[in-house]
Formats: structure tokens, C-alpha cells, sequence
């Protein structure tokens, strides 16, 4: 997709969440290919956390980094499959204003491209809560290639046309 070069690159401040029961930092390589992706890019990393998969946890720390103004996007990577550990989208739902149903179906799409039928399997989804946007993506690297990569990137860069999330920001708020 284009981008406009005469427009200003706005960097988005974007805060990182791994949700898993058996990773921390040192072992978190998707949560690095994201956050190497999103400053590479020219974005702010806000924060960095791992929790485990548990619905009120992550619904905390999401409430938490949707209440800071220094944070303007959450991406998550974990917790999206079908397994019974697998709650990312259900702490979403309890803390979204606006889904964006867009964003899952993109995703399968594009994820479908290098992993084939077992992109079913995933249940990645997108919202809006109290002017933040939020992300979630599977938790392998490849995921997160595949939607920073053919997604986020993009839709993340105020540059970018015809549209972008970016630009929405200021209205996001509106009633």
C-alpha cells in the first residue's frame, strides 16, 4: 500500500503484552520480533509485560494501559487459540467499546498464505477501548511477522493512504 512521503511520520507509543503461562523475558522471542518491528518502524515502545493467561490478569493490565495516556495502541501476542488456557479474547471482549472484526479476518487471510487451513486456529481480534487501540496475535513469531508485517505497519503509519488508524485517533473519543 502507499505511502505519502509529503505527510509527517507520527510515531504511535505502543505497549507490548505476551500473554503466557511458560514465558518470560529472556524466552520471549515473539514479544521481541514485535517490539523490534514496531521501533524499527519509528514507534515508541511504552511498556512491556508478560502475564499469564488469565482473564482478570490480562483484563488488569489492559485497564491499566488503556487509563495511561502515555500509551495510544496495545498489541498482544498469546493467548489466541482454541485450548482451554487460551483467554485473550475473552479478557478483550470485557474491556472493548468497538470491535474490528476487519482485523481478525485480515489476519486468518494473510496468516492463511504460510500456514494453510490451520489459521482457524487462531482468533486473533482488534477493538477499541477509551480511545486505545488494541491488538491481538497469536503468539508464534510467525504471527507476529504476518501482522505487523502485512497489517500494523501499515495501519499504524500516519503516512499511509488511503486511510489509517493513525489519523482516527483524535476521534476516537467522539460521541
Amino acid at each position: 500500500m502507499p505511502i505519502d512521503e509529503s505527510r509527517i511520520f507520527l510515531p504511535v507509543r505502543i505497549a507490548v503484552l505476551t500473554v503466557s503461562d511458560t514465558r518470560g523475558l529472556a524466552e520471549d522471542r515473539s514479544g521481541d520480533t514485535l517490539v523490534a518491528r514496531l521501533t524499527e518502524a519509528g514507534h515508541v515502545l511504552a511498556d512491556r509485560r508478560i502475564e499469564k493467561d488469565d482473564v482478570e490478569t490480562i483484563v488488569a493490565r489492559l485497564h491499566a494501559w488503556i487509563g495511561d495516556p502515555e500509551v495510544d495502541c496495545i498489541i498482544t501476542t498469546g493467548g489466541t487459540g482454541v485450548t482451554g488456557r487460551d483467554v485473550t479474547p475473552e479478557a478483550i471482549e470485557q474491556v472493548a467499546e468497538k470491535m474490528i472484526p476487519g482485523f481478525g479476518e485480515l489476519f486468518r487471510m494473510l496468516s492463511y498464505q504460510t500456514i494453510g487451513t490451520s489459521t482457524v486456529q487462531s482468533r486473533a481480534c482488534a477493538c477499541v477501548s477509551k480511545g486505545t487501540y488494541i491488538f491481538a496475535l497469536p503468539g508464534s513469531t510467525g504471527a507476529v511477522k504476518d501482522g505487523w508485517d502485512g497489517i500494523l505497519r501499515d495501519q499504524l503509519d500516519s503516512r499511509h493512504r488511503p486511510c489509517n488508524f493513525v489519523e482516527l485517533m483524535p476521534r476516537l473519543l467522539e460521541r
